[in-house]
This record gives structure tokens, C-alpha cells and sequence, in this order.
């Protein structure tokens, strides 16, 4: 993200710092005093008593909400989960959810009143690029835990200018150079083509496929405020493009595949996750179109996913349990990765958590995750996963096929990943 800017790391040790604040199109400086810290629980924002607070800012109206409202709600299901199995040290975990409407400004007032007026231990799974891209600054300036951002962004890592920020999803570079190999290696003779969002999301996930295909025959974009890719698809069937990458969040991997059939424009369709999960393209596709076109799509995920898996067997009772039986996603099994994540990082924080401990809970390599592969969080790397998995829908069902691949956001290889997925242990309680 070009409006990221690059700092010294500030020591996590000094809680007297200083930040520069926006202003009317001005930078002011602003002197932000915290009290000096002591070993007592009540001295951490967001630990008191038996209760551990924590907030995060994500769309609950506006156009976003009906794509990412669900995250939180089932993150929300999972704590109250966690809480009635006793909570992690004894303690509960209360989850302030406040709607931004996708809207930055509308980000910074609610961040600002989770930081100041609730007093959160952390942020967790703020949701989205140009959102949290508006806070990151503030988060950081203030050593307030930033934990896991819900964007593919590889800004999230970087601990040398944001030491307090940690990554989640899998990052677009790295997605696309996986989906770009296995084209590569799957479709003969094929002409590749993109059609991305005219953001750093579809500008990342480019630059990962061009990494691995070299120059593409067609590149198109789109806007999120205009609901037509007619010209888009368009242009891709003239040149050719027989193998299409989508860098789509789900409402325009649909709209790019049903305006692909109204043309009669067959072609083979991969997707970054952000636009992959089957359950949710099928509702905007219908179910009596949606399973035809949508056989053979193939995707990316880093998550558990088959439906036999022990760890979304756990979340489909969560879900009915916790969540009113809400329809079960991959918004889903991603909000509820996300809350037994933090759940297993305030259990490695120790009995009386502090924003630091929680960061050096983080970085020491302890907390692994749910996921198909390891976490790889370390003091030098804020990344979470380091590679994804391949998934694939047949017959109306989406699963992972062949091993789950590593890379990096640079030009190094994509390798077979030979490790096992994270096993489900205590029932989704992490233990100390």
C-alpha cells in the first residue's frame, strides 16, 4: 500500500509516546502520556478482573456488509463459546464489534473510541485494505496490539515500521503465485488472463501471477461502485484468454462468471480466496445455475475446509450452538480461526496478559494456529501463513486437492509443503 509510510521501530518497552495526528490536512504533533507500567493486571487497557476486552472495526451496513458482516458474528459465537468452556486463564473475552460501513474515515472514529473510550487489550481482525490502511498509524504510534488485519495486503508485514501489527489472511502476492503454478502446470497451451479489483488487492495478486506466467494477455480491472464487468469480460474473450485469475471479492466472482455464460464465453476460472467461497458464490448464483457454473472452479484457502475435518466439524456445532444456526461459510470457519487464534495467543500471554506479553506471545513462534499449514509468526516476520492450498469445486462440493504450497512475495520458488495440518486438540480451547 502506497500511502504506508516507513518508520523506526519504536521500543515496545517506553509506553510515553509521541504520534503525529492528521488535522484538517495538517500533521500536528501530539504528546500521548501513558502511565508507567506495573505487574498488577489492572495496569494493561482491557484486562479487568475476570474479563479480557478486545474490539475490531468491519462493515455491518453499507455495500461491504453483506459480503463480511458474517466474520464477526461468528468470531463473536466462538468467544461466547470459549467462555462458557471457562475462558483462557479464567478470564472471559468480550469482543466490541463496531461498524465502519467500509467507510476510512468512519474507521478512525471507531478505532479511536475502542483505543480511548473502552479501553480494548487489542484490536482484532480489523477488516479490510483502505480501512485499516487509515489506523495502522495509530495503532501502532500508541502500542496498541494489532492483531491478524482481515486483508491479503503484504503490508501487515512489516515489524520494522508496524512492530505492533500482525497479518491473518494469506497475501495476495503469495495466493496468485500458487494459483499461477498450478496452471501452469495443469493447463496446456492456455492463455492467461486477470481481472482485479482496481486496488492493492488486484494490484498484488498481478504482480503474483506476472512473477510466475511472465506478461499476461489480457489485464482488466474493475471498480467496486459499478456493478457492470460486461467490457471487462469482453475484452478477455477477444484476446483469447482461456485460463482467467480472478482478484474478486465473492460479489464479482459471481458477476464476472455469470456474465461470462450470458455471452457464451467458456473458460477456466481460478480465484483468490477472497472471492472463492462456494456456499456464498452459489447464493448469488442461484441454485439452479450456480452448481453448473461454478463446476471446476478453482480456488485458494489456508483454513480448515473439508466438510469431515475435526476443526469444522467443532464449528458447525459452534455455529448452531452460538451463532443461531446462521448459514455456514467460509466467513464462517474464518471468523472462528480468528477467535481461537487470539484465544491461543492471550493463553501463551500468560495469567495477567499485558499488550506486551501479548506481542511476545506472538513472536516467539509458540502460537501455530488452526490452519493447513503452521502459522510463522517471529520478532522478524509479521506474515501469517506462508503458503495455501489448492481447492477445487466438483459435483457441487469444494475441496482441497493435492498438497498445500509455499512461497514468498518475491521471485523464489513455489514448493510442495510436506508438513501436516494443525491437529484439533482440547476441543478448541487452548491451553496454557
Amino acid at each position: 500500500m502506497s500511502q504506508l509510510r516507513t518508520r523506526t521501530r519504536p521500543a515496545r518497552t517506553h509506553l510515553a509516546r509521541t504520534h503525529v495526528a492528521r488535522t484538517a490536512g495538517t500533521l500536528a504533533l501530539v504528546a500521548v502520556v501513558s502511565l508507567t507500567a506495573c505487574s498488577t493486571p489492572a495496569a494493561s487497557p482491557g484486562v479487568a478482573g475476570e474479563t479480557v476486552t478486545i474490539g475490531t472495526h468491519t462493515p455491518l451496513t453499507g455495500p461491504a456488509a453483506a459480503g463480511y458482516a458474517s466474520i464477526s458474528a461468528a468470531a463473536s459465537a466462538y468467544f461466547d463459546y470459549l467462555n462458557d468452556q471457562g475462558g483462557i486463564h479464567g478470564r472471559t473475552i468480550e469482543y466490541v464489534v463496531k461498524d465502519d460501513a467500509y467507510n476510512p474515515a468512519t474507521t478512525q472514529t471507531v478505532v479511536r473510541e475502542l483505543v480511548q473510550e473502552d479501553g480494548v487489550l487489542a484490536l482484532v481482525n480489523g477488516l479490510g485494505t483502505p480501512t485499516h490502511g487509515s489506523v495502522v498509524d495509530y495503532l501502532n504510534e500508541n502500542g496498541v496490539p494489532d492483531l491478524f488485519v482481515a486483508s491479503g495486503s503484504p503490508a501487515w508485514d512489516d515489524p520494522e515500521a508496524y512492530p505492533w501489527t500482525f497479518a491473518f489472511n494469506a497475501d495476495y502476492v503469495t495466493e496468485a503465485k500458487v494459483l499461477a503454478h498450478h496452471a501452469q502446470e495443469t493447463y496446456d497451451d492456455a492463455v492467461f488472463c486477470v481481472l482485479g479489483q482496481d486496488d492493492d488487492f488486484g494490484t498484488d495478486f498481478t504482480t503474483g501471477l506476472t512473477t510466475v506466467l511472465g506478461e499476461l494477455a489480457s489485464t482488466q480491472t474493475y471498480s467496486v461502485s459499478n456493478q457492470d464487468v460486461t467490457a471487462q469480460v469482453g475484452a478477455m474473450q477477444a484476446a483469447g484468454c482461456t485460463v482467467n485469475f480472478l482478484a474478486t471479492v465473492n460479489g464479482f466472482t459471481a458477476l464476472a462468471l455469470g456474465t461470462a455464460a450470458k455471452m457464451g464465453y467458456r473458460a477456466q476460472w481460478l480465484s483468490s480466496s477472497s472471492g472463492g467461497d462456494y456456499p456464498t458464490l452459489l447464493g448469488y448464483l442461484g441454485e439452479d445455475v450456480g452448481p453448473a457454473l461454478l463446476q471446476g472452479f478453482v480456488s485458494t484457502n489456508y483454513l480448515p475446509f473439508s466438510a469431515d475435518d475435526p476443526w469444522v466439524e467443532l464449528f458447525r456445532r459452534v455455529n448452531d450452538e452460538y451463532n443461531d444456526g446462521a448459514p455456514f461459510t467460509g466467513n464462517t470457519v474464518y471468523g472462528m480461526s480468528v477467535a481461537y487464534t487470539f484465544a491461543e495467543a492471550l493463553a501463551r500471554a500468560g495469567e495477567d496478559p499485558t499488550r506486551e506479553s501479548l506481542v511476545e506471545a506472538l513472536e516467539s513462534g509458540d502460537v501455530v494456529g488452526n490452519g493447513i499449514l503452521p502459522l510463522q509468526f517471529s520478532a522478524d516476520s509479521h506474515k501469517a501463513f506462508g503458503g495455501v492450498g489448492i481447492t477445487m469445486v466438483d459435483g457441487g462440493m469444494q475441496d482441497y486437492v493435492g498438497s498445500a504450497w509455499t512461497t514468498d512475495t518475491g521471485d523464489g520458488p513455489v514448493v510442495a509443503h510436506d508438513g501436516e495440518p494443525v491437529p484439533l486438540e482440547d476441543e478448541g480451547v487452548p491451553q496454557p
